[in-house]
């Protein structure tokens, strides 16, 4: 008998690749899938700037790269850092990483062993929550409003004998699955609360550029931008929403001490992100062609979203509320505690509409109430029929 780890046994499959799975019977509308509309990929751009690199350019993109990732990729990705007021030079470091959920990977491993304590929202990312219980931490979820995490529950989780966290885990900006974004109170209130502690705060944030209204911009400013430059804040950054998940690019910015950790905890994993998939991003950025894309993004998925608030205004029992998105992929949908959304999705599935319950995104793997509806890749003219079948699914049960 094949005796396995006990980090592995820990493990369970991921319940959105599991839900999709189900889901991918073409004649099944999802709401399962976080990512862009495949019609949106700036696939003629990449071509053009493929096509244009010098064969010198070419030839390094098939080679090995340095772990840290590719130097004019790294210059590039500083300069659109600086623009959002990131702190990316003196004692801060930045390193490319294999999607962010590799930089959430290396800061865990960097920071946690079996027991250790992080605390996190609740609902909370899945990759995140994952990551996290590879290395056998344990996790407390601290509830949400629509401003952000509840910031006496969270005070009350820092200074608690037994919990002794090692890590706070916050995705501020178009929250997945919540689709809130922090307010600026919040965010304050947040860094006072944090202020002069030795917790390290681990900030997702692959969903910033994706506000539908210009006036909402500036509540996407990073925490990380107003720290303090010697707070344990590691920022977690992704190409995969503002460029193409396929390409596998990620970001960490955070103090050099604990970068140069995680830069040597990849050597172990993979020694280098893919260098091809760099060098197009890095021809992306130089040139100048995120604006126009990033504009088409938030539009596209701005209509996605009207129409989802739209159909759930009218085809929701009494009872169910959700969150009301300023930017991102997701609507959070809350039931009575009675009903299950596992049982929500087994009726809604078999008449053909498809979403991730919510105790997927709990870390404490206890509530399940809720669940996540994504908008940003389900065809326009499918989102109103799906929404209806969902909401039957709900009656049916109430």
């Amino acid at each position: 008998m094949t005796e396995f780890s006990t980090s592995i046994k820990s493990l369970r499959s991921s319940e959105i690749r599991r839900l999709m799975s189900l889901a991918a019977d073409p004649s099944i509308i999802s709401f399962t899938g976080g990512m862009p509309n495949n019609d949106i990929f700036p696939v003629d751009i990449i071509g053009e700037l493929w096509n244009n690199l010098p064969r010198a350019v070419k030839q390094a993109a098939f080679q090995y790269g340095p772990t840290s990732g590719y130097a004019p990729l790294i210059e590039s990705l500083k300069t659109y850092l600086r623009s959002k007021g990131l702190p990316v030079d003196n004692s801060q470091k930045l390193i490319i990483t294999t999607g962010a959920q590799q930089a959430l990977n290396l800061v865990t491993k960097v920071f946690i062993d079996p027991g250790d304590r992080i605390i996190t929202e609740y609902p909370s990312f899945i990759g995140a929550l994952a990551a996290f219980k590879s290395y056998g931490a344990i996790l407390k979820g601290i509830p949400m409003d629509n401003d952000g995490i509840l910031i006496e529950e969270l005070r009350q989780a820092l200074t608690d004998p037994w919990l002794k966290p090692k890590m706070l885990y916050l995705s501020p900006y178009f929250h997945n699955p919540a689709g809130i974004i922090y307010s600026q109170e919040r965010k304050n209130e947040l860094l006072a609360l944090l202020s002069g502690g030795d917790v390290c705060l681990l900030e997702d944030d692959p969903y910033c550029e994706l506000y539908f209204d210009e006036k909402d911009r500036e509540l996407t400013r990073p925490l990380k931008s107003m720290a303090h430059e010697k707070f344990p804040l590691c920022y977690v950054g992704s190409f995969a929403k503002i460029f193409g998940p396929g390409m596998r690019l990620g970001w960490l910015l955070g103090p050099a001490e604990i970068v140069d950790k995680c830069e040597l905890a990849k050597q172990s994993m993979d020694a280098c992100s893919s260098t091809f998939t760099q060098v197009l991003a890095h021809e992306f950025l130089s040139k100048n062609k995120l604006p126009a894309f990033v504009a088409a993004l938030r539009a596209n998925c701005a209509q996605r979203a009207r129409l989802m608030l739209s159909a759930l205004d009218s085809n929701m029992p009494k009872g169910i509320s959700w969150t009301r998105p300023k930017g991102g992929f997701y609507i959070w949908v809350t039931m009575p505690e009675k009903i299950d959304a596992s049982d929500v999705f087994n009726a809604a599935i078999k008449k053909g509409a498809a979403f991730v319950i919510g105790n997927a995104f709990d870390p404490e793997e206890k509530r399940n109430n809720s669940f996540r509806l994504a908008f940003s890749f389900t065809p326009v003219e499918k989102i109103e029929p799906g929404i209806k079948i969902i909401g039957e699914a709900i009656r049916s049960l109430m």
